[in-house]
């Protein structure tokens, strides 16, 4: 299901689709005609050096939004790749600006969701700038950046899942984070349910 405000959207204007890792789902220069939701899976946002070199300028996580900049543009600035196996919703760019137009508190309400992605990405280039591997572990632990696995987790803050295992370690031995199941961690007298 998609989250707010997208659900207020026609049927019509939703795809849902299901696309195998390496997939290609939009390319650079391809018409912009949609926006996506990324369900499930992994969507990495590539653009190519002039020597071809493969730059990944944004990894997408489940519960984000992709490619808004698609809404005020013609074509799409990168390419949109399936890093595995992905379930996602494309939407239809002319119904989105369509409501926008439409449904003032749509648009806020669009408006407000982009801007928390900003947020979050750049909390997540301040969590890449720690140098020190159980720094950046504990950051991306008290930022909420543990949403699915260990993995995950550790490709989404630049570093082996090796080693963010070994610094989860630590600083569970340390008091300075308490395991609370298998691949879940908490902060100390952060409430168990508090989703972080």
């Amino acid at each position: 299901m998609l989250p707010g405000p997208f659900h207020l959207l026609p049927s019509s204007a939703l795809a849902r689709r299901l696309v195998d890792r390496g997939t290609v789902v939009a390319r650079r220069d391809d018409r912009a005609d949609a926006i996506f939701f990324l369900e499930a899976g992994g969507i990495d946002l590539v653009r190519y050096t002039g020597s071809g070199d493969e730059i990944v300028i944004h990894r997408a996580l489940p519960g984000e939004t992709l490619c808004e900049a698609a809404l005020f543009s013609s074509f799409y600035h990168c390419d949109v790749v399936a890093t595995e196996i992905t379930q996602l919703n494309s939407i239809n760019k002319a119904a989105v600006l369509e409501q926008m137009r439409s449904d003032p508190d749509f648009a806020l309400a669009v408006s407000e969701r982009f801007a928390g992605q900003i947020q979050d990405g750049r909390r997540r280039l301040e969590i890449l700038a720690i140098r020190e591997a159980r720094a950046r572990v504990f950051a991306a632990i008290a930022e909420g950046f543990l949403r699915s696995d260990i993995k995950s987790l550790a490709s989404l803050i630049g570093l082996s899942h090796e080693a963010t295992y070994r610094a989860l370690s630590s600083l569970a031995k340390s008091g300075r984070l308490i395991k609370t199941g298998r691949g879940q961690y908490r902060l100390p007298g952060q409430a168990a349910d508090s989703g972080k």
